[in-house]
Order: structure tokens, then C-alpha cells, then sequence
């Protein structure tokens, strides 16, 4: 769910561990990007119970990175085989489960901590012969695919929660070129997560129709 939620949402890594199955509008298919976790200002370790210290709800980053996501249908697939798993997990651990309401928590509904996922990510890479991605060149690849596929910058930067378009331009933008080797390999996948227009059903997932939603989403 962690690399789901950074290559295909454009998460933060914190703020992935802090996303919460209440913050998922399953009528409209959104997620909304409200906290995350981390070390509150001016606090100790002892000022909370054990493991729990950079655990803490804190604010977002900036005003921008408060946020209204459309979620893809094959991440919200997943959040809800997830969910299956949190619901196991909270019946047969009745006594001790926590319920947190966190997505990406343990078996015991705890939190994650920011670098629970280190090992399993490099794990990840090696079994599938893939070169040694740092975590946050996923962030960085969600944005440009995005790019590269011609949407609008203000709605990019928008998903990305910049305060501003030209950092999305400055950080991103000269970097447009980082998946042109294995784009070919790529775009199947990206056709089945980018929104596309479904006249047939007559549902409009165009990039203008996209964009607009992402724009009223955040008005």
C-alpha cells in the first residue's frame, strides 16, 4: 500500500502512514490528504508511551499540502482488499488490536513508523531486478509521468501539494526525460490508472474533465 499510495497518489512518505481509511470518500472515489506522522515540536521521547514518540499526528507541510486526491480505480481496489485485512486482524486480535483507523498499520492496528518500509522496498527491488530506486524517486516519477502525459502543470502541482506551480516545474520539469527509456514499458500500466474519457459509458475521465474535478476538489 506504501509504494502504491507514493507512485500512484504522489504521497509524502509521511503523510502516507497518516492516511486513514475515514479520510476515503468511497462514493466519490477521493482520498484526503489531512495529517501525518511524525515528532510533534518541542517534545521528548518520554512524553509518550513506548514507540509512539515520531508516531504523533502532526500538521501537513504547508496550506497546499492539505489536499483532495482522485484515487485510481486500482488503488482503491486495493484499499479495499486492505480493509478485509484490517477487519481479520481487528476480530481475531479483539483484546489488543488498536483501532486506529490507519491504512497502512501493522497486524495490531499501530501506526507504522517513516522507515518501516526501508527493507521491504529494497526487498522489493532486488526480487524483481530493478536498479536501486531511492524511495523518493517514486514521488518523483509519479509527477513526471503525469508530465509526460501532457496534464495541465497547475493540476500536477496541485496532486503534488507544491504551494506554488513553478516548483513543480523547477524540481520535475527539467527531469521529464528520467523514464523515457522504459516509458514503452510503462504506458499499459499508465493507461489503466490514468483517467481516460469512457463516452460509452458516459462517464467523462477526460484530461480537461480530470483537471476541472481536481481544480473544484481543492476550491
Amino acid at each position: 500500500m506504501q509504494v502504491l499510495f507514493v507512485v500512484l497518489l504522489g504521497l509524502r512518505r509521511c503523510e502516507i502512514n497518516g492516511v486513514k481509511y475515514s479520510d476515503i470518500d468511497y462514493i466519490n472515489r477521493t482520498l484526503k490528504v489531512q495529517r501525518q506522522l511524525g515528532k510533534k515540536p518541542n517534545t521528548t521521547a518520554g512524553d509518550f508511551p513506548a514507540k509512539t514518540f515520531t508516531k504523533q499526528e502532526i500538521g501537513l507541510k504547508t496550506p497546499s499540502s492539505y489536499r483532495t486526491i482522485p484515487i485510481p480505480d486500482y488503488v482503491f481496489e486495493a484499499i479495499l482488499e486492505e480493509r478485509k485485512v484490517y477487519e481479520k486482524n481487528r476480530r481475531r486480535r479483539s483484546d489488543t488490536f488498536q483501532d486506529l483507523d490507519y491504512i497502512c498499520c501493522s497486524t495490531y492496528g499501530r501506526p507504522r513508523s517513516k522507515d518501516f518500509h526501508w527493507r521491504h522496498y529494497k526487498k522489493l527491488l532486488e526480487d524483481n531486478g530493478l536498479p536501486d530506486i531511492r524511495w523518493h524517486d517514486l514521488r518523483s516519477t509519479f509527477c513526471t509521468i503525469l508530465l509526460k502525459n501532457n496534464f495541465n502543470p497547475k493540476a500536477v502541482s496541485q496532486l503534488m501539494g507544491h504551494a506554488k506551480e513553478i516548483i513543480t516545474i523547477d524540481v520535475y520539469g527539467d527531469t521529464a526525460e528520467i523514464i523515457e527509456d522504459c516509458l514503452d514499458d510503462l504506458q499499459p500500466f499508465i493507461d489503466v490508472v490514468i483517467p481516460k474519457d469512457d463516452s460509452e459509458s458516459g462517464t467523462d475521465f477526460s484530461e480537461d474533465s480530470y483537471i476541472e474535478q481536481i481544480s473544484e476538489f481543492l476550491a
